[in-house]
């Protein structure tokens, strides 16, 4: 696509989001947009769609802080069948990568299609709307094209930004479900409430509850009940669904405890920081081997609980989609916005830029695909914004910062990228400001390389390198091994690039 008509499309969604309302200038606008399409499309408005097909449904499912811990991507301890069952129909990302290791930098990045430097957002509290008051978001665009958008759970971020409410403009009706913080996810039951079982050590519970009790049972029924009335709108939708799960609290009901025998769970060997790992690449929430390793291992049991329970809501969401004969319509995408770590390399939190922090899992099902296809290729979740918009024939807008998958959902073995960038600032919550320093780091097939930057003279502080080949626990920090100095040179190359193009 040429400059002049990228920058055409760009204006078309600034006229469909009411950006410009001069009357004078809407007709010229539809008559010019009726040209170029060929007159494939009418000048009714933006609820008309391409007379080549029907529109293709998204049901669009987002998971807080699960990193890549599933059975379907190899990881047998879990007991995760009704996502492994999606898998089993689906193309299944290997190696995705978020773009900044906290939820809402992580969400506004994929959502608006932007880097967290261009949208300036690295905290948990900046809502992406205070520098970019005019992006267009990745349901806003599907709304505009004369999708039904709407969002049951945590999708956007939301309680640390009050006065936003996520983001009405992306919808077509109120979000559900979405107004609240985790802390808050306390059981609702009538009656009197069940002991609690868990020590209670790390925010864990662990009661005989139902599944409504807490916000992901609740997600999973109205995202259900909206499904069916998306289905008797008989409109295209876009329907985003957040699960609040695996997130702490690790509060899940007791049958889902049941599921996992204490005594069997395998607590991480790496409870140490890296070999030469600067002191900026850690975080302040760290384990100590002093504390006792049985509140780690009730911790993981914790975790391992929640996936299940989430595992379990998302199965009742995608039951509801077979019910209603949906699936053959709809595009299903799967993904986490980032992971966590839980005593590996000494830390018992997110935030850091290392693999297991930046690794998220990511699925994407074709409409009709009944066949699984795994994915080796890097890919970012920047790459989720061009990709719908290419499956669903919506004109992107101008300049995204990722990359359609769509070659690698035609051909698993092709590449899009050589390297996929995830970054972490220090602070780890700048609060409103820019950060002092910032962790640009990028994956290649092999490596992870990484550099701390003064954020303001963009100053090199501290560099590391993690072989992957040899060291996928990122145990060791070879930075100053002579063996990898061309190769290091060649990594500081592409990551600068990446920086320069995504700023």
């Amino acid at each position: 696509m040429s400059f002049a008509w990228s920058r055409l499309f760009e204006w078309r969604e600034l006229v469909l989001c009411n950006q410009y309302s001069n009357r004078c200038f809407r007709p010229c606008f539809w008559l010019i947009l009726y040209f170029s399409h060929g007159c494939s499309w009418s000048i009714a408005g933006d609820t008309d769609f391409p007379s080549n097909r029907t529109p293709r449904n998204v049901l669009f499912i987002a998971v807080d802080d699960l990193r890549v811990e599933l059975r379907c991507y190899g990881q047998q301890h879990v007991q995760s069948p009704n996502i492994d069952r999606f898998a089993s129909r689906a193309s299944l990302f290997e190696h995705a990568y978020c773009q900044q290791t906290v939820c809402n930098p992580s969400r506004a990045s994929l959502l608006t299609g932007k880097s967290p430097d261009q949208l300036k957002v690295w905290d948990l509290p900046t809502h992406f709307r205070v520098h970019s008051p005019d992006i267009v978001t990745l349901p806003q665009l599907f709304k505009n094209h004369g999708y039904h958008a709407q969002c049951i759970g945590k999708v956007f971020h939301n309680w640390r930004q009050d006065q936003w409410k996520g983001d009405p403009e992306s919808w077509s009706v109120p979000s559900q479900l979405h107004y609240n913080s985790h802390g808050n996810d306390k059981p609702q039951v009538r009656g009197s409430l069940p002991p609690n079982l868990a020590s209670g050590v790390g925010g864990l519970e662990c009661r005989e509850v139902p599944d409504e009790a807490y916000f992901d049972g609740q997600v999973a029924a109205s995202a259900s009940s909206a499904l069916r009335e998306c289905a008797e709108r008989g409109k295209p939708f876009f329907l985003a669904v957040g699960f609040w799960k695996p997130h702490t609290p690790f509060n899940a009901p007791k049958k889902y405890w049941d599921l996992y025998d204490r005594s069997s769970i395998t607590l991480p060997q790496n409870l140490k920081p890296p070999r030469g790992v600067p002191e900026l690449a850690l975080t302040n929430a760290r384990f100590r081997s002093s504390n006792d390793l049985q509140d780690l291992k009730e911790m993981h049991h914790g975790h391992l609980a929640a996936i299940s329970y989430l595992d379990q809501q998302i199965g009742k969401v995608l039951q509801t989609l077979d019910d209603l004969s949906l699936s053959d319509d709809t595009i299903v995408v799967f993904f986490s916005d980032h992971g966590l770590h839980l005593g590996e390399h000494g830390l018992t939190r997110k935030t850091t830029a290392f693999e297991l922090d930046a690794h998220v899992p990511l699925m994407i099902a074709l409409p009709g695909q009944k066949d699984a296809k795994r994915i080796s290729g890097l890919v970012e979740l920047l790459d989720l914004f061009p990709t719908l918009t290419e499956l669903c024939d919506i004109p992107a807008p101008h300049r995204l910062a990722g990359t359609s998958l769509v070659p690698l959902l035609g051909d698993s073995t092709a590449a899009v990228k050589k390297i996929a960038m995830t970054q972490t600032p220090r602070p780890n919550y700048p609060r409103g400001r820019q950060p002092e320093h910032m962790g640009y780091s990028i994956r290649s097939d092999r490596f992870r390389y990484t550099e701390w930057r003064n954020f303001h003279t963009n100053q090199i502080l501290f560099r590391e390198l993690y072989d992957h080949k040899i060291d996928p626990g990122e145990t060791d920090n070879l930075i100053d091994s002579s063996a990898h100095v061309v190769r290091i040179r060649e990594l500081a190359v592409l990551l600068q690039e990446l920086i320069v193009a995504r700023k």
